[in-house]
């Protein structure tokens, strides 16, 4: 599920002009799996982040390709508690409803690349996402962000690259021609990404938006009506907005750090038929693309954080932290995480999250996530207060003002439209 790019002539890549060290990122996309060949000391990062992959096979196939070092670099834990945890804190969801699985990958996989190039004194850095996608963007903006005098070689929007392979098609051909084994065939022809938060698919038969998805597709949920029929019931504890302990309720079975955490929820979910979606979104280069995505357990996680949320935040900084948890959504989608607003907007996220903390039941059944209950040490739930059965601390006469000085507005609104209406 590595991503690379082709190997060529020197011709494309001419603009390199003097002895230097390349840095190849290899993110898990499978959209191109040929290699890049310069004569120019390339290095090569592959960066698991919970995809399934064979790592050695990755590596042997790159250093058979000419690459002068191969790092495998295990990202998987602060992927979670890095990238993952904060979209978690915030309730990221873009336009309504993608989790980010691909965005919030992308500054952690570039992030490492960059570290690398630092260390090794690569002024180069290259990737092979398309000219017409978000990745692109996403690695770039953070390279710059984090290594500011780099080089980036993006080898498909140099023209000499573009125009000698087309497509996909003809790259997949490039392949298959020089013995280069790549995962896209005939039967599965789309473009997937795979990491620990969700696996999406596009491109290919997928361009049609009224083409429905093979059955075959997805690989990490089960199609909710083959899922079992009995539920798993959860308890997910919370501390700061983040889930610090998961108990399935059915067999006793508990997770209690970051990686295992999430992976439990995955394996859940994904029994249960949980996180799929089928979207057109829009892009930030300006066009629309569709995009089917499976994330089983950041929608579990999704669902149960919403809800212990609203259970111990107030309703004023909630309206608040709502509109930063959506400013935050379109800043990681665009490749903006790296950016001084959105490290000001994680931090306001991450204030308005001390309290969020206690545990969270719910039962997760054919595709769907139940809340049954939940209780927290900081709830600003009070029973007593609400009961229609107690008279508590509040005076229901009180209400009636209250209603009253909000009715001042309403009277002369209409008042107003009833003058308009006389004098018409």
């Amino acid at each position: 599920m590595t991503q690379r790019v082709a190997k060529g002539s020197s011709k494309p890549y001419s603009r390199v002009s003097e002895p230097s060290t390349l840095l190849l990122s290899c993110a898990p996309h499978r959209q191109t799996h040929a290699s890049l060949r310069l004569e120019r000391n390339p290095l090569q990062v592959s960066a698991n982040i919970g995809q399934d992959e064979d790592f050695e096979a990755a590596r042997k196939k790159a250093e058979s390709l000419g690459a002068k070092k191969v790092f495998i670099e295990d990202l998987r834990t602060e992927f979670v508690e890095d990238f993952i945890w904060p979209a978690v804190q915030a309730n990221a969801v873009y336009e309504d409803r993608y989790l980010l699985g691909t965005a919030v990958a992308r500054p952690c996989i570039a992030r490492r690349q960059v570290e690398i190039a630092r260390r090794e004194g690569a002024q180069y850095v290259s990737h092979g996402a398309t000219g017409k996608g978000n990745d692109q963007i996403r690695f770039e903006l953070t390279c710059y962000a984090l290594y500011p005098e780099v080089k980036i070689i993006a080898p498909w929007r140099i023209p000499e690259f573009y125009n000698r392979f087309r497509g996909r098609t003809d790259l997949m051909e490039y392949a298959r021609e020089h013995g280069i084994p790549v995962p896209v065939t005939p039967r599965a022809p789309w473009s997937m990404d795979a990491n620990l938060m969700h696996i999406s698919y596009e491109s290919g038969i997928l361009e049609n938006p009224k083409s429905r998805a093979p059955a075959d597709l997805y690989l990490m949920t089960k199609n909710p009506e083959d899922s079992p029929n009995v539920q798993d019931v959860l308890e997910i504890e919370f501390k700061k907005g983040v889930p610090v302990k998961v108990t399935n309720m059915n067999d006793g079975i508990s997770k209690n750090t970051a990686l295992d955490v999430f992976s439990y929820l995955n394996e859940i979910g994904g029994k249960h038929g949980v996180g799929r979606i089928d979207i057109v979104e829009n892009r930030f280069i300006g066009m629309k693309s569709r995009g089917i995505y499976e994330t089983p357990g950041g929608t579990v996680l999704l669902k149960a954080h919403l809800d212990i949320e609203t259970f111990t935040m107030d309703k004023e900084v909630r309206r608040i932290k709502q509109g930063l948890g959506i400013k935050f959504s379109e800043l990681v989608y665009n490749g903006f995480w790296y950016s001084p607003e959105c490290d000001f907007v994680r931090h306001c996220i991450a204030k308005s999250q001390e309290n969020v903390e206690g545990k969270v039941q719910l039962s997760v059944l054919k595709g769907q996530v139940y809340i049954l209950g939940r209780e927290s040490p900081k709830s600003l739930y009070n029973e007593e207060l609400v009961s229609m059965d107690v008279q508590g601390d509040y005076d229901p006469c009180d209400a009636s003002g209250f209603i009253r000085i909000n009715a001042v507005r309403l009277r002369e609104h209409h008042r107003l439209q009833g003058l308009s209406s006389t004098k018409q």
